[in-house]
């Protein structure tokens, strides 16, 4: 196998593991995925419930809307320019989202932009165990 297959495969095994973390150490976790913004895939994901490959389809596609839709990109192109920030750098590294019954933490790699880790648990989950735990479980893993 050539080095490109060595280094695809070690960085899928690599991405499965950090899910597989997630899932395991992360407080109450119902489901964890990678997203690849520069793709719009999602590269992998567990979770303890059966979903639609619909819903699966579109989680990646909302997580790139979260980070670099639009709207958000036109933000925060306004606030480079007024800080004079010429580098490409995003500015949203961590987003919550709280739904009826659920609280998804999306978490931007800061080795790779083009990664998020996706985390969902129950809405009654300690919001600050979430986020201790999923940014210990990514950085332990030297990012994504």
């Amino acid at each position: 196998m050539d080095t490109l297959g060595k280094n695809q495969r070690g960085m899928s095994d690599h991405v499965i593991s950090v899910v597989k973390r997630l899932r395991q150490e992360v407080p109450e976790c119902l489901a964890s995925g990678v997203v690849d913004m520069a793709t719009g895939m999602l590269l992998t994901y567990e979770t303890t419930d059966s979903h639609p490959s619909e819903v699966l389809d579109l989680l990646a596609g909302a997580t790139l809307d979260l980070f670099q839709g639009r709207t958000v990109t036109m933000i925060e192109d306004i606030f480079k320019e007024r800080r004079g920030v010429t580098s490409s750098e995003h500015y949203f590294q961590e987003i919550l989202v709280n739904s009826t019954n659920l609280t998804h933490l999306f978490v931007r790699n800061n080795q790779n932009g083009d990664v998020v880790a996706v985390v969902v648990c129950p809405r009654s989950v300690n919001i600050g165990m979430l986020f201790a735990a999923t940014r210990r479980v990514i950085k332990e893993h030297g990012g994504l």
